[in-house]
């Protein structure tokens, strides 16, 4: 096993009292509302009492001891949280701060330690182009620990984007159904069909993250741009106006096609940036979900 460096491990631990604050104090009781087990399984049976539910008499027992008995139900309550997390190299840019990886390893850890408060399985899946990375699920602290420094330090073996062969990775070795939580910049086309399938079986969550500097660019005399994808070079003049207009309504278009076509097939999606907190967002994602449940 390596040995991991205290920056290493001041850094994750730094992640760990940030992220466990946010889950205490704003989204425990808001993840086991919105996200609920998958049915209800036998528990007991018990004597009646006034006011139950007669549908729930067991008939045979009640028979063989003399008195009503009801069967007690409870719910199925543990979970199983999949993380799809995308390692391209896109992710590691950033005109801000941080760069969207550690956006990214953050936001992991808060709904980590969620599913955690809640005794729910978490699991991990890192992918480029290729799959990268499989880590199985598990529910324990030192678990979530081992996720969010993959997340943060793993050096991934490809650079491009391919989302179609990461949820289909999934589909193949996921077969109960599980909350599934595909975190991006979603600079990648085709993947429609296999989200569709996705959809059917599991509970998917998407989570985009982009940062302001791909929609809007700098003012500056000239700006070389580079592909961290495909390492493709272009310069331009960003003080031509209609050229920055143009970069602007083409990314609104991009962006406004994918939050259509997820609205239309019924699949939830979060918008976060690097410019701003992403507990807003989740906050009100947890509360759009708890509606549906009322």
């Amino acid at each position: 096993m390596a040995v991991i460096s205290s920056e290493i491990l001041k850094h994750i631990r730094k992640i760990e009292i940030r992220t466990n604050k946010v889950v205490n104090e704003l989204f425990a009781g808001r993840y086991h509302s919105i996200f609920r087990g998958r049915g209800m399984e036998f528990s007991e049976v018990r004597e009646y009492s006034p006011g139950d539910d007669v549908r729930l008499i067991d008939w045979k027992v009640s028979a063989r001891f003399g008195d009503l008995h009801v069967r007690k139900y409870v719910e199925e309550r543990e979970l199983t949280i999949m993380l799809l997390v995308d390692m391209s190299a896109s992710q590691w840019f950033s005109s801000r701060n941080r760069a969207k990886s550690e956006l990214v390893a953050e936001m992991a850890a808060m709904l980590s330690f969620s599913a955690l408060r809640n005794n729910d399985k978490i699991g991990l899946i890192m992918f480029t182009s290729e799959i990268e990375k499989y880590i199985p699920c598990k529910k324990t602290r030192t678990h979530v620990l081992h996720i969010i420094r993959e997340i943060l330090y793993f050096q991934p073996k490809h650079k491009q984007t391919n989302i179609a062969r990461a949820l289909t990775y999934l589909n193949r070795i996921q077969k109960r159904r599980a909350i599934v939580f595909l975190i991006s910049d979603f600079f990648d086309t085709g993947y429609e069909e296999v989200v569709k399938v996705t959809a059917k079986h599991h509970d998917l969550i998407i989570i985009i993250i982009r940062d302001p500097l791909e929609r809007v660019l700098p003012y500056a005399p000239l700006l070389e741009l580079e592909d961290k994808e495909t390492g493709a070079v272009i310069t331009i003049d960003v003080r031509d106006e209609a050229l920055r207009r143009l970069i602007t309504a083409e990314f609104d278009n991009f962006a406004n096609s994918q939050y259509e076509f997820f609205k239309k097939i019924g699949v939830d999606y979060i918008n976060v940036t690097t410019a701003m907190s992403y507990i807003k967002p989740l906050i009100e994602f947890f509360k759009l979900r708890a509606r549906r449940f009322r």
